[in-house]
């Protein structure tokens, strides 16, 4: 019988197998033990199927639910059982993921746009374990696309239908779950037996899809009752919904006169909140300090200039403070659990500095506060000389912002807190999302590629533990806010194309960052490009794709 090699990454073996052996039984040929039920595999760094069959030497990496690439596999498979249930339960039923939330995902189930009961929620919750119970298989079919997209649409599936009008590749992926087919950006998990952890509850005016915990993915992670947070999605949603765009297809149609008036409206929104929130800083007196956080490449030091600006026009001249100039030197940066440097934690600054300068600010006392060199990771040796004057107001901008432990000596009433993130409510389709954090990291690559001198490989390797220096320092503090800024801008991934793709087309496939790189680009390449030219020079997307009016 001929045999191939396989290279288990997990374990280090080189094992001789029968050629066409699936993954899942090279999984067991192997040995592989790893702490969390597995999703899939990585092979020669491309994500596969269990059940997708080998015919080659090939280097294998098991992927399990730990990972982020196998939570998204389980969720994605999740959906389809949830989808299933929805049909099966209440026939011609809407089921739409909305967007995550925290933990889980917010969904609407509605009928004629009449959202389900309670007892109907109880019924599908019940119909998806039986088929979990049941371990029904996914299975996928590769075919032209027309036909795919002409499957869709006969099938009332428009949204979908309209999805795939704009993947040009010749043929296409689609599942069925007991015949019943739908369309997913990655792969499934083989069946539907390993998706036993989950929870379906009431959430606000929808329901909460609970998943398991991303520390602890053995167990189910509880809701968590965001309202803020919750209410900034659904105000962007019900405006998307108004300008007729909440998915995909609906932006990609837009015609170029168009997508300009929409640009314009897009970007008026913006400033709209941004008023509204100076106004509120304005009418108390008691306010000397604006504190702006967000978590990383959320847009914060363009909204601070953009909210300098309309606070100036009521005649309150801040003075505008980045936290990011208070890094001490990248050698002595305190360093994760992982050995890694943790820009994240809020002992990456200065404290002694800060704490000080800020007591000679409040005495009216001139400081010259730090420049950062991002490139060198050291600070400048001059750096910005400022004083408050009476009336004056200081803008402090950075990722711990709202962290109270760095103005535990400024009254409560004296501060004003903004929380700066994108929340997009654009989706691919009905059942597949864009994650807010998909935006923040292209932004991130084409700023850090731009003007930190990084790869995207860099910023993609170095972005797991900047998420997780998010969840740990920034997002906890965020619903004690006194207001919540959304960053996203409806055709900012259209935008952003032309800039990400070649520099994520550099990342070699040998490079742990392939696998993203890769995810990333199939994202990007369901959008139809625009130029950037059209964007204001005060956008706040200038700041990642450059040319802004401001000056970094």
């Amino acid at each position: 019988m001929d045999r191939i090699e396989i290279i288990c990454k997990n374990n280090g073996k080189r094992i001789k197998v029968p050629i066409g052996s699936n993954l899942e039984e090279i999984m067991i040929l192997a040995g592989v033990q790893t702490k969390y039920k597995v999703m899939g595999a990585l092979v020669n760094n491309k994500i596969m199927s269990l059940s997708t069959p080998v015919y080659r030497n090939k280097s294998v990496e098991f992927i399990d639910l730990g990972s982020t690439s196998g939570m998204r596999i389980y969720v994605r498979s999740l959906i389809f059982v949830l989808y299933k249930a929805v049909n099966d339960v209440v026939p011609g039923a809407r089921l739409r993921v909305e967007h995550p939330i925290s933990t889980g995902y917010y969904i609407e189930i509605s009928i004629d746009g009449k959202m389900i009961g309670n007892d109907t929620l109880g019924a599908i919750k019940n119909r998806m374990r039986e088929i979990v119970a049941a371990d029904m298989p996914f299975e996928m079919f590769y075919r032209p696309t027309v036909e795919i997209e002409k499957m869709f649409r006969e099938s009332g599936a428009e949204n979908t239908a309209n999805l795939l009008r704009y993947v040009k590749d010749y043929y296409s992926i689609y599942y069925t779950l007991d015949g019943l087919p739908d369309f997913y950006q990655s792969l499934l998990t083989p069946s539907t037996g390993c998706l036993d952890i989950f929870d379906l509850v009431p959430y606000f005016d929808g329901f909460f899809l609970c998943l398991p915990s991303p520390g602890k993915p053995d167990e189910l992670a509880a809701p968590c009752f965001l309202k803020q947070t919750f209410e900034t999605f659904k105000e962007y949603w019900s405006w998307c919904r108004i300008m007729g765009i909440t998915d995909i297809a609906d932006i990609n149609k837009v015609k170029k006169e168009e997508l300009n008036r929409l640009i314009k409206i897009a970007e008026a929104l913006h400033e709209k909140k941004i008023v509204q929130i100076a106004d509120r800083i304005i009418k108390d007196k008691r306010i000397k300090i604006i504190l702006v956080a967000g978590p990383s490449s959320s847009g914060k030091t363009t909204f601070s200039k953009r909210i300098s600006i309309q606070l100036a026009a009521s005649g309150v001249f801040p003075l505008t403070l980045s936290l990011d100039n208070y890094f001490i030197n990248r050698d002595k940066t305190p360093v994760d659990e992982n050995g890694e440097h943790d820009f994240e934690s809020l002992y990456s600054l200065d404290l002694t500095l800060f704490y000080e300068q800020m007591e000679k600010l409040a005495r009216g006392e001139e400081v010259e506060t730090p420049i950062y060199n991002f490139e060198t990771g050291r600070r400048e040796p001059r750096g910005v000389k400022m004083k408050l004057r009476e009336g004056q107001v200081i803008v402090i901008e950075g990722i711990h912002a709202l962290n109270p432990e760095l103005t535990k000596t400024i009254p409560d009433e004296a501060k004003f807190k903004v929380f700066v993130s994108p929340l997009t409510a654009l989706s691919i389709n009905d059942h597949n999302w864009i994650p807010t954090e998909d935006i923040r990291i292209l932004r991130r690559i084409i700023r850090d590629h731009k003007y930190r001198s990084y790869s995207g490989e860099d910023t993609i390797l170095r972005w797991g533990s900047v998420r997780r220096g998010e969840d740990k320092w920034i997002l906890p503090f965020s619903e004690n806010a006194d207001a919540m800024f959304n960053s996203s801008l409806l055709f900012e991934l259209q935008a952003i194309r032309r800039q990400a793709e070649p520099i994520l087309m550099e990342v070699r496939q040998d490079s742990d960052a392939y696998p993203e790189a890769r995810r990333l680009l199939k994202l990007l390449r369901l959008f139809a490009p625009i130029s950037f030219y059209d964007i204001p020079s005060t956008s706040l997307l200038r700041e990642f794709l450059g040319g802004s009016g401001f000056r970094y």
